[in-house]
């Protein structure tokens, strides 16, 4: 999990201001609960941004890395949602 928040944050650097849209993955982790799976999430669709650039900028798919990538950017924002979920439940 820390390597993936690592990834995530060296990702962020390569992020042009006003990045072209991209809606996943989406951001559903509450941050006043969960802030620092929250920032995960909001960190995740930042990369997810980045990539979306790179493919525009380098008009190719290059050969599917870059969607291999965003597929797995998704899973981070599946497994971070479960993350919290799991944290927000009663204890048995």
């Amino acid at each position: 999990m820390r390597n993936v928040i690592v990834l995530l944050l060296a990702a962020t650097l390569l992020i042009p201001v006003g990045a072209l849209s991209a809606d996943k993955p989406v951001v559903n982790v509450n941050p006043k609960t969960h802030p620092n799976l929250a920032q995960a999430q909001k960190l995740a669709r930042q990369a997810y941004r980045s990539i979306v650039v790179a493919l525009k900028a380098n008009e190719g798919d290059m050969e599917g890395h870059a969607q291999k990538a965003k597929e797995l950017l998704d899973q981070v924002n599946v497994e971070l949602k479960a993350a919290a979920q799991f944290a927000a439940a009663p204890s048995k």
